[in-house]
């Protein structure tokens, strides 16, 4: 299981032994998995949002008790939680992913498509010929000769955020049961609901669920790991103009659809979006918006990893807003703003052997961890913020949120066997400090 690679991880059809071993049920499993519909629905009040993302939960639940974890349940908010019972006491350890899926793109009826020794070139997506991996563009897929990469029939998403990481969490954890002679920590496994639309601990019980430190598999590329991530904050514009017949509005119509596209058009062209930054850069992004001549309501999310920047991206929008109102002083704008989560570096700073154990866990199966700041969030944000520790760990999904979505089984196999690893670490004596 500690072999080490001779060859990059991304050119090497498997890292390890046990990952090959893993592959054929991390690959059933994720089949299995993104074929159900759970997409959330930020526009809802429930929790979760969608009904829907329960038909998952529900077979996670039975899965978990097949493999032996009896105390598999589903909490009245939706999140399953499940035990394997280990070998020391403490500490226990969190293993997250969550089970929906994003509202952006279609998630319904996805049909996957494997596309076996990927040999190079273009994947043309049979469901939309129109939709094309290209390794030209995707240096990420041109690493990946050999693989077995999976991909939607190009007319949904793949879902592979998060299904990906539910997939090698059961495979490791089922592994882990078939194993018992295999030293491990005990293992809290938790699935959560509505993590795409920044509500996902919302009902979560740091109490109930037990563990003393966790891992989100939520990332993405192989090797990638991720303790530090944006705060976030969504602000929510509301124009009202007034509205009137257009074949009697000379002098009367106030168009909130014209207002809002003007309000849109004045954030800068060349900064401060997703599409001109990158890194620890912060972003001010429309991703939503709905109305009529009479009212509008435009979506902003802000982004930063610094809270004094994030401060100064929410206060650009005040006042673009009021400009508005300046400019058309008979509309009427409304601006509401969201806290969702804050930079998890900070806390998971402080407890510097949960990216220790980590890190040990990547190097045990060839991969060598590359430390990013996640441009986005996960659960491990606003979990990490309340006492529990949750870096994020890679899946080897790629291109999220996208027609084009796309996972290597061996990427996937290397996340469940180094989740594996990363158990027995903690069943481990603490190594001794450096002198």
């Amino acid at each position: 299981m500690r072999d080490s690679l001779r060859d990059s991880p991304a050119s090497a059809p498997y890292v390890t032994p046990l990952a090959a071993e893993l592959s054929e049920d991390v690959l059933e499993r994720f089949l299995r998995y993104v074929r159900i519909d759970t997409q959330a629905d930020p526009g809802s009040k429930t929790y979760p949002s969608t009904a829907r993302q329960l038909d998952l939960s529900r077979l996670l639940v039975d899965e978990l008790r097949e493999i032996g974890l009896e105390d598999a349940r589903l909490t009245e908010h939706g999140y399953v939680f499940a035990t394997l019972p280990g070998d020391v006491a403490e500490p226990v350890v969190g293993l997250l992913a969550h089970v929906d899926t994003t509202s952006d793109t279609p998630g319904a009826n996805v049909s996957p498509v494997i596309h076996r020794s990927y040999a190079g070139g273009r994947i043309v997506l049979p469901g939309d010929q129109s939709r094309v991996l290209d390794p030209a563009e995707t240096p990420e897929l041109a690493a990946r000769l050999g693989h077995d990469i999976v991909t939607s029939d190009g007319t949904t998403l793949l879902g592979a955020d998060d299904k990906a990481g539910v997939a090698e969490i059961m495979t490791a954890v089922a592994w882990l049961a078939r194993h018992p002679d295999v030293p491990r920590a005990t293992v809290r496994v938790g699935f959560t609901v509505d993590e795409e639309i920044s509500r996902g601990t919302e009902h979560f019980d740091l109490e109930e669920f037990g563990a003393a430190l966790a891992y989100t598999l939520d990332g993405s590329g192989l090797g990638s790991l991720e303790s530090e991530s944006f705060s976030a904050k969504q602000i929510v514009i509301t124009i009202r103009g007034r509205g009137t017949h257009p074949g009697s509005a000379k002098g009367r119509l106030v168009n909130s659809l014209k207002l809002a596209a003007r309000l849109i058009a004045a954030l800068p062209e060349d900064s401060l979006s997703p599409e001109t930054t990158e890194g620890r850069e912060g972003f001010v992004h429309p991703y939503r918006i709905r109305g009529t001549a009479e009212e509008t309501t435009v979506v902003f999310i802000a982004r930063d990893h610094d809270d004094a920047r994030l401060e100064e991206h929410v206060q650009l929008l005040q006042r673009l807003a009021d400009d508005l109102v300046t400019e058309e002083p008979r509309a009427r704008v409304k601006v509401d703003v969201e806290f969702q989560y804050g930079n998890m570096g900070r806390a998971i700073d402080e407890h510097p052997r949960v990216i220790e154990a980590a890190v040990a866990a990547y190097r045990r199966v060839g991969i060598e961890p590359r430390f990013e700041p996640i441009r986005g969030g996960t659960d491990g944000s606003r979990l990490s913020a309340e006492g529990l520790p949750t870096p994020n760990l890679f899946t080897g999904g790629q291109d999220y949120h996208s027609y084009t979505e796309w996972a290597s089984v061996q990427d996937m196999a290397a996340a469940a066997a180094m989740v594996v690893e990363l158990v027995r670490i903690w069943a481990e004596p603490e190594p001794d400090a450096a002198p």
